[in-house]
């Protein structure tokens, strides 16, 4: 009878030991997530994990009365200094060592499966725990949310790459760094520098060299300028040239709507949010003295995100930021 006794007592000191970690250790926030996916344990772990401060005074006072039962019932039955060292051991190896390194390891669904019991707990405890978790709910406050950086996130975002239980591939690691970054930079790193973008005179006349040339360039969207370079009135659409009458005015097709013109300081993110407000695919970067540093385009953005170049079947030149450090040496 003894040994039962001592087995149960010990078994009990164990769960509180082990419930205490293994609860405390998981997160009201992710909780909550998991909840907001779908997941049934953390539901039920999530109700009795709510309320920290009970469940803390709850499980730390079950704990110490069944280890000082423990201590107790062995000082009976054996001598002080036996009893003393019986209790330790068994206290320390299956009292808190096994218990706590398994709940720490299976915390959701040992918590999940013992949930029922840790709300019998509290029930009984109630009385003595709640005047106790009201003092602390009154002077700590709400348990504090955690909160990453970005850089904190990208490297959990690597961590999950890395590990073999995660199914995230290089791919959407690559893709969800970019999205944590690209609001990090202006648009002025990213740019076509005004040096290499290519553009035409909105006076120049479409002849077959003027087609020739910018099939050579392969740009899609063509800026147009008036008189300077710095005047941008618009933008040239090669589709636009299909089956026109040779000898007419650049003037007469280019889409003469108000061109999208930004900061070069301005943030990527931001540039996104303009790009699908305006229902724009290229916009142009200008100095404080109105003159024209470089264009961005949607694809520029675009690429910061997914840390790859987009390009075309049609296109030559990936790199032009490169083509236009070369042509400055």
């Amino acid at each position: 009878m003894a040994y039962i006794i001592t087995i149960s007592l010990v078994l009990l000191s164990g769960l509180f030991s082990g419930l205490t970690l293994g609860l405390l250790s998981l997160n009201k926030n992710e909780l909550e997530r998991k909840i907001a996916l779908g997941n049934k344990q953390a539901k039920k772990v999530y109700s009795v994990r709510k309320r920290g401060n009970l469940l803390l005074c709850t499980l730390l006072l079950g704990n110490v009365a069944v280890n000082s039962a423990i201590a107790i019932f062995l000082g009976n039955i054996a001598s002080g200094v036996v009893a003393g060292i019986i209790a330790t051991g068994l206290i320390v190896v299956f009292g808190e060592i096994i218990p706590q390194a398994t709940f720490a390891r299976y915390a959701l669904q040992v918590g999940a499966k013992t949930a029922w019991l840790v709300k019998i707990f509290m029930f009984v405890l109630f009385p003595i725990c709640w005047p106790i978790a009201w003092i602390l709910d009154k002077t700590l406050g709400d348990e504090m949310p955690t909160i990453y950086s970005k850089k904190e996130l990208m490297k959990i975002v690597e961590e999950h790459k890395g590990s073999q239980h995660s199914s995230l591939d290089s791919d959407e690691e690559r893709i969800i760094k970019g999205a944590l970054s690209f609001s990090e930079k202006s648009v002025r790193q990213i740019m076509t520098p005004r040096s290499v973008v290519f553009t035409l005179d909105s006076n120049a006349t479409v002849n077959k060299k003027l087609l020739k040339k910018i099939k050579d360039k392969t740009f899609t969207r063509i800026p147009i300028y008036k008189n300077k370079k710095d005047n941008i009135v618009g933008i040239l659409y090669i589709w636009d040239l299909l089956y026109i009458n040779l000898g007419k005015k650049v003037s007469a097709f280019y889409e003469k709507q108000k061109v999208l013109q930004v900061d070069g300081n301005t943030k990527l993110d931001e540039m996104l949010n303009l790009f699908i407000k305006e229902n724009r695919h290229m916009a142009f970067i200008k100095n404080e003295f109105h003159e024209l540093e470089g264009v961005v385009t949607l694809e520029d953005v675009l690429e910061e995100i997914l840390k790859q170049e987009i390009v075309d079947e049609n296109d030559k030149v990936v790199d032009m930021q490169k083509i236009a450090r070369k042509a400055k040496k």
